[in-house]
């Protein structure tokens, strides 16, 4: 709940602390941010982000797909990473930025009893999910590429999983010797369905930025591949394909029937990278 992490929390106008006060987020300043009867407050200023929020549908087909259980062995790798790390720390403090329905931030803090987290997401649709994922979560709408409402040097951990990575405020927001987590995919992630439904490929470039980006900010400290064969129905597939960015770019006639030309089980590879990084 958002009373478990506000103290985690800054203005986003001012960068003071932030209280909760009567259904309200507030600061010295005067600056007030109502919480949504749903339990999460929003911390955006401007405009808009750089990218667009989830919509209903995506998040729904993710709840779905996740709540399956086909992912929770990626889920268990981010948790374990996070456990391995949390030595430094008596109260764990963990952010995950780009956190969707909350379900990998959850799987964390239940192996870390002792931590509290901040699920951070562009989309309210994604906040309204992660306010009720775990008890000791505190959902918060903001977007990853512009300075994050959380005061300086606060973090444990900072999380993201198929997510936007600010190198630059996982510096800022993480205390000495806090970690940040990354899952990212391999090249062969999803592969069965990626030519055969035209999904967005991973970039090839993605690990070359991923490094550049944290240079001189993080020492690579860790890293696992998490790779196994997943028997996925026409629901799940459906579900998986409209979790994700491709859901903006494919038909939803041709999708139908490309997947219902599947056969009722189908398999597909998870292929990702768990990696951990020390901030420098």
């Amino acid at each position: 709940m958002l009373c478990d992490v506000v103290d985690l929390l800054a203005c986003p106008h001012c960068q003071a602390s932030l209280e909760l006060d009567e259904g309200a987020v507030i600061c010295d300043a005067g600056h007030s941010f109502d919480v949504a009867r749903q339990g999460y407050v929003s911390l955006m200023t401007g405009a808009g982000g750089k990218f667009a929020g989830d919509s209903p549908q995506m998040i729904a087909a993710r709840a779905d797909f996740l709540g399956g259980g086909s992912f929770d062995p990626l889920m268990d790798a981010v948790a374990d990473a996070v456990l391995s790390n949390t030595g430094p720390f008596e109260d764990p403090r963990i952010m995950e930025i780009g956190a969707g329905t909350g379900h990998y931030l959850a799987r964390v803090l239940d192996a870390v009893p002792a931590g509290r987290g901040i699920g951070l997401d562009v989309s309210k649709y994604a906040a309204r999910r992660v306010a009720r994922a775990h008890p000791r979560v505190g959902a918060v709408v903001a977007d990853a590429w512009q300075r994050l409402p959380v005061r300086d040097r606060v973090l444990s951990h900072v999380v993201c999983i198929f997510a936007p990575r600010n190198a630059d405020e996982a510096h800022r927001m993480l205390s000495e010797d806090g970690t940040l987590v990354v899952l990212t995919p391999t090249d062969r992630h999803l592969g069965e369905l990626v030519e055969l439904l035209g999904m967005i490929r991973v970039d090839d470039r993605k690990v070359e930025r991923l490094g550049a980006a944290m240079s001189g900010r993080f020492d690579r400290t860790g890293h696992a591949t998490v790779e196994y064969p997943m028997s996925l129905s026409h629901s799940d597939v459906e579900h998986l394909v409209g979790m994700g960015p491709s859901a903006r770019h494919l038909s939803p006639d041709r999708l139908a029937e490309s997947i219902s030309a599947l056969p009722q089980r189908y398999p597909v590879t998870a292929s990702v990278t768990v990696s951990t990084y020390t901030r420098l």
